[in-house]
């Protein structure tokens, strides 16, 4: 009985941890977006409860959308994580960073969400699934909602690691967006899992099959020199998919997957894509 309450026992132990942690996580969030001035709100979509932060100043004029990455899919190499909220939220800070009079941040699904009444949240939609259909649609009802609140014509999309994978997909299904942006970006996700020897993303949508439709948007794809998890050659099988042209950019620059972002936005945030 005594080895019984010792594991119950612990199972608390671990459970109130993680419940602990995932707090923390949407408390330093929360501080990461009230020193931007940002508000928060929940978003319900058709899939999912997306978490957004957001600075509105001014309407009727473009605004300008961050989409965060793919958060904590994974504890190791082969355990999944029982909740993908970021350990970094690396798309928050360079939202933050943003001096534009309109900024909104959208988390990926699940992350920063009570998911135990979240019906779709669950392990897949943070590994294999990411970037399944329903994923790409609640993202877009949650951009479609801000537009509307904003009243803007037209809007800049920034995504980071494998949001920007998400940014390509909602582009090419929309007639508003008036540049692109991605920071390690993960663009060619059946190349790169291939050559890593790790399992395909059953379940997932195809970035490079959405890149022609993106040929003619002001683009410009910013990737880590020092980048070991998104290799240069991932951004260039995005481009060469959408066939090259006049409006698209692909930057070298002094940082690696996670770190030296903060550096390199604070220097660019305001330079916004033009076709050449």
């Amino acid at each position: 009985v005594s080895k019984i309450n010792t594991i119950i026992l612990g199972l608390i132990i671990i459970n109130t941890l993680f419940i602990s942690s995932c707090a923390g996580k949407l408390k330093e969030a929360n501080n990461i977006a009230e020193s931007a001035g940002f508000k928060s709100t929940v978003l319900n979509t058709s899939y999912f409860k997306l978490q957004v932060f957001y600075r509105i100043s001014r309407t009727r004029v473009p605004i300008t959308i961050y989409i965060e990455g793919d958060g904590l899919g994974w504890l190791t190499r082969t355990q999944p994580s029982s909740n993908p909220t970021p350990r970094n939220p690396l798309a928050l800070r360079l939202a933050a960073i943003d001096k534009g009079e309109n900024v909104v941040y959208i988390a990926r699904p699940c992350q920063y969400i009570e998911l135990k009444h979240e019906k779709l949240c669950h392990v897949p939609y943070w590994t294999h699934k990411r970037f399944a259909k329903e994923v790409i649609l609640a993202v877009d009802e949650a951009i479609d909602t801000m537009v509307s609140k904003a009243k803007a014509k037209n809007i800049h999309l920034v995504g980071y690691s494998g949001g920007g994978a998400v940014v390509a997909m909602v582009a090419a299904k929309r007639r508003d967006v008036a540049s692109i942006r991605t920071v390690a970006g993960y663009m060619d996700h059946v190349a790169l899992n291939r050559k890593a020897n790790v399992s395909p993303l059953i379940g997932s949508l195809d970035p490079l099959k959405a890149a022609p439709r993106l040929k003619t948007i002001p683009q410009v794809h910013y990737i880590g020199r020092k980048d070991k998890r998104v290799p240069g050659w991932v951004l260039k099988n995005f481009i060469k998919a959408m066939g090259g042209g006049n409006c698209i950019t692909l930057r070298r620059v002094n940082a690696s997957h996670e770190e030296g972002w903060e550096d390199v936005w604070a220097k660019v945030w305001s330079k916004m894509p033009s076709c050449r």
